[in-house]
């Protein structure tokens, strides 16, 4: 019971933390190289993506099987460092991203070591899970090692994290630049949720960004707030060193740089500061299968005798509990020992309580659109903008499926959602089957590629950009082709495409 107790209070507190608006007073002391702070408000606000539902993250099975209730340490007192200590640990630490140091930093520091220390100690239990999987992209695309930070700032490490504008995943994309960065996300499949696809897409958005600003703290208020208010910042301050365009930059995103530098810091130090990594039940290996067929969650947990809580851990973007690899080959991740059982049985998995599972979906439109007709209750705080991050559709199309006049929607009220389920199959019948697959035994190391011979590249046609186009919308038009693809081919440095531009596309 005492047990129980202390996680309660463990989850209470870290969660309570998430879901204030919390106002510091700034230091009046000047930073230590005696240059003057920034003109700043006297508020000290924090991001909005740190605005987490309280009830939907005390109800979250992610988060509840994540931590081993019985083996955290206990409430431990917390220990603040002088300035000069604080200067002097992060100078100690190799990092290509400066850190520089000042009250404003500071603040950010002691909210991370002193009022959410409980979710400090949630983030250094998982990031033996997740920091070798983001390291290894960054290092493949030739960046700084401590952007893995970012993800701590952005989501704390909570894959299924869901701000309330819609941004969502450990990388807290929004859904127009995820689908723009070639994540899919549909009613059965977020890949903003899926820690490597997500993690590769926010490479991708990295580089763009650094190619504009040759600044890497610049890169990270950008990744918050765009590049066009940093633009705005930067032509009012009439410079671009961070601390000057710092006041002109949405309130929101202000201390994005502090808080990164502060997560960098206690990421480092928390044991200096009696900071315990909480516990965690996931598996040490985890290897990836690639599946051809439908398949529900309940299928492989009951067949292998898995718990199921542990598949959607593992699984966060399929949002359904469905794996709709009829549609294409989809990985899912299991323990290692389960990739193998899932090989060895997997006729028996797919047919087992096939015409339960995948029976009774109604769908409207023509049989190739696959369009699914939902009806959804509008919860307090949702939008038409949230509402249709949620199901994967524009704010636009709920506005006029449902004849709204803005994105406001009263609550309780029922409101109509058409879904594309990226080409599921209504019934059981129409699941295909197809030759059992070979386990893929690197862990977390999947990564969908091209491997188009150059010749295939050299054939093509031109197309305009229109308005509302991407890289990844157009690569839907062409079969076998993705947004990387459509990169190569046109030499572009940049995801980013201009209405009216002409880029090459296949050949038809």
């Amino acid at each position: 019971m005492k047990r129980q107790f202390l996680m309660f209070i463990l989850l209470c507190g870290t969660l309570s933390g998430l879901c204030q608006d919390i106002s510091l007073n700034i230091l009046d002391e000047n930073v230590l190289d005696d240059t003057k702070l920034p003109t700043i408000d006297d508020g000290f606000f924090i991001p909005e993506s740190w605005d987490v539902n309280l009830d939907s993250m005390m109800n979250s099975q992610y988060v509840k099987y994540y931590i081993d209730k019985n083996a955290h340490p206990g409430y431990s007192e917390a220990i603040v460092a002088s300035d000069s200590v604080y200067v002097d640990r992060l100078s100690r630490l190799n990092n290509i991203i400066e850190l520089p140091y000042n009250n404003i930093v500071r603040n950010c520091i002691d909210l991370y070591v002193d009022r959410r220390r409980n979710t400090v100690e949630y983030m250094l239990g998982m990031e033996n899970f997740y920091f070798p999987m983001i390291e290894q992209a960054l290092d493949e695309n030739g960046l700084p090692l401590e952007l893995k930070y970012l993800a701590v700032v952005e989501s704390a490490l909570n894959p299924v994290a869901l701000s309330r504008v819609g941004a969502s995943g450990l990388w807290q994309f929004m859904l127009i630049t995820g689908k723009q960065y070639g994540l899919e996300i549909n009613s059965l499949v977020d890949e903003r949720r899926d820690p490597l696809k997500a993690t590769y897409a926010a490479c991708e958005y990295f580089k763009d960004m650094y190619r504009i600003y040759g600044d890497w703290t610049l890169v990270i208020a950008a990744y918050n707030c765009g590049s066009g208010n940093v633009n705005k910042a930067i032509r009012r301050a009439g410079g671009t060193d961070y601390w000057k365009i710092y006041p002109y930059l949405p309130r929101e995103t202000r201390l994005y740089v502090p808080l990164f530098i502060a997560a960098t810091y206690v990421m480092n130090y928390y044991a200096n500061h009696q900071l315990r990594p909480v516990q965690t039940n996931l598996p040490v290996a985890v290897d990836t299968v690639m599946v051809n067929q439908a398949v529900h969650f309940d299928q492989i947990a009951e067949v292998l005798s898995m718990d199921k809580e542990l598949i959607r851990v593992l699984n966060p973007q399929y949002k359904r509990d469905i794996v709709p690899g009829n549609s294409k080959p989809r990985a899912l991740k299991l323990p290692a020992l389960q990739v193998y059982a899932f090989v060895e049985k997997e006729n028996a998995i797919v047919n087992h309580r096939k015409d339960e599972l995948f029976a009774n979906r109604t769908y409207v439109g023509t049989a190739t659109s696959n369009k699914e007709k939902i009806v959804h209750t509008v919860k307090k705080g949702e939008t038409a903008v949230s509402i249709g991050n949620k199901y994967g559709v524009t704010a636009g199309n709920i506005r006029k499926w449902n004849k709204l006049k803005s994105n406001r929607i009263g609550i309780g009220r029922k409101i109509t959602v058409y879904v594309d389920n990226g080409g599921y199959a209504a019934k059981s019948s129409s699941v295909s089957s197809s030759p059992n697959v070979k386990p893929n035994v690197t862990a977390f190391s999947n990564r969908s590629k091209s491997y188009k011979s150059t010749d295939t590249l050299n054939k093509y046609d031109t197309y305009k950009v229109k308005s509302g186009d991407s890289l990844y919308s157009i690569a839907q038009k062409y079969p076998g082709y993705s947004h990387s693809d459509l990169k190569k081919m046109n030499n572009l440095r940049s995801s980013q495409l201009k209405v009216g531009q002409i880029i090459k596309v296949p050949k038809g």
